[in-house]
């Protein structure tokens, strides 16, 4: 059933946001008066497909990983002489640019329609205190301590754990001192603490930035009581099943969750024997988690469970919410704040300060679409606004074969007042389909080591 959802939730994901973007393409070329014979979603065998007034012909293909609009072009096909005024390749360097630069602001546009609704309806976040702070750690150097709400990061007014991530990744590679600010109670005046960082998240995947800098964040006590139990994995082997709580692992009693995860965690191939409660029935059963390899060699358990939510207390629930003028400049804000991000990631990755081994590919997006979409809606279309504006940053750079390539072409055409020789543009498009060819096969290498 995970599965289909994934798949579910990636169609969904990807066909809207590739139809976004070819219909980014699509209403400014419309505009520009250039002829548009095809609108696809999808690669491959058309599936469905109709055709409007002005010739245009919509379809819907069979493979949905792509999408594409095409123009009438005289560089492509035999243009009638009547028709040449309507080829993309007769417009004017500026309505080329306009064209081709349409797709990616369209994925732009979608994120901040997207963060402008979710502002409106409301989120709920997690208010950000402290847990527990490791010995030693740059958080306890600093004097960081248990019960304190984080309210700013780098200077900047921070209310959610989403929030903080995002201003400590933007982070990586700091060196010196990391500053926080904190307080005991809504009533009482920030504290400024300056954290000891050095070489900040340089290379960690993925980045664990609470972790690294030894904060673990409030949370309720979670009892050992399963949420979910996945098909083929060692817990559903064992007999387990949702609704399940684990009271006992080989005759010792289990505190809470992250006790169980401990002893999972520390067991690798290793038989448990376990108590389980089943509503008012007492169960014996055997549990054998496998082996996984994590990133620094270390072997661990893993049994395929998750624990069932529980309900946090309502002083630890914030709700954001803005009305309809203020959520527009909210919504500008982060989807500005997120194409920095995304941005400064790249140049990271491109400098060694990220992994490679960050890059996604479908098999991790279709992972993240299932998890946000059963997480629930206000995470899904979250995911969807990111997705949106990777997408659009990623078609904006300067690599022939993206939009970005079209457009320095034709911003060197518009500086030179000539096009760029065919011959520039054709070594060019080998040698950007050999760069985007590369970074898919990184991608999705990436994503089956991620999977086993």
């Amino acid at each position: 059933m995970g599965l289909i959802q994934n798949v579910l939730a990636v169609i969904v994901v990807l066909g809207l946001l590739i139809t976004f973007h070819e219909f980014g393409h699509f209403w400014v070329a419309r505009r520009c008066g250039v002829k548009v014979l095809r609108f696809s979603v999808g690669f491959g065998k058309p599936i469905w497909s109709r055709r409007d007034r002005h010739g245009t012909e919509f379809v819907v293909a069979a493979i949905p990983l792509g999408g594409y609009v095409k123009m009438l072009d005289e560089r492509e096909a035999p243009v009638p002489p009547d028709q040449r005024e309507r080829a993309f390749n007769a417009q004017p360097v500026w309505q080329r640019i306009a064209i081709v630069a349409a797709g990616p602001l369209a994925n732009f546009l979608l994120a901040i329609v997207v963060y402008w609704a979710l502002f409106v309806a409301g989120t709920t976040a997690v208010v950000p205190v402290v847990g527990n702070v490791s010995p030693d750690s740059p958080a306890a150097r600093a004097g960081l301590s248990g019960g304190e709400e984080i309210v700013a990061v780098r200077g900047e007014t921070v209310r959610s754990w989403d929030q903080i991530n995002l201003k400590l990744v933007a982070a990586i590679g700091a060196n010196g001192e990391l500053s926080l600010q904190a307080r005991d109670d809504a009533a009482a005046a920030p504290r400024e603490y300056r954290l000891p960082v050095e070489d900040f998240l340089v290379r960690q995947d993925p980045p664990r930035p609470l972790a690294t800098l030894g904060i673990t964040p409030w949370q309720p006590d979670i009892p050992a009581v399963l949420g979910q139990v996945m098909d083929g994995e060692a817990a559903a082997e064992a007999g387990l099943e949702p609704g399940d709580e684990v009271v006992a692992v080989d005759g010792e009693p289990v505190a809470d969750w992250m006790d169980f995860v401990n002893r999972v965690r520390t067991s690798p191939g290793e038989s448990l024997s376990l108590d389980v409660a089943r509503g008012e029935e007492r169960l014996e059963l055997t549990l054998t988690p496998g082996a996984r390899e994590i990133e620094d060699g270390t072997t661990i358990g893993y049994v395929g469970a998750g624990v069932e939510p529980v309900a946090w207390p309502d002083e630890y629930r914030r709700e954001i919410r803005y009305g309809p003028v203020a959520a527009v400049g909210q919504a500008l804000g982060r989807t500005g704040e997120m194409t920095l991000l995304t941005l400064d990631a790249i140049r990271k990755m491109l400098v060694g300060l990220i992994s490679p081994s960050n890059l996604s590919g479908p098999i991790t997006i279709a992972q993240l679409a299932g998890d946000t979409a059963r997480t629930g809606l206000e995470s899904f279309v979250s995911f969807l606004a990111y997705l949106s504006i990777s997408l659009g940053v990623l078609n904006l750079l300067p690599i022939p074969v993206l939009d970005g390539g079209h457009l320095l072409y034709y911003f060197v055409e518009a500086l030179r007042g000539r096009p760029v020789s065919e011959r520039t543009q054709a070594v060019g498009l080998r040698i950007g389909l050999a760069l985007v060819v590369t970074l898919m096969v990184m991608a999705l290498y990436f994503d089956l080591m991620r999977l086993w």
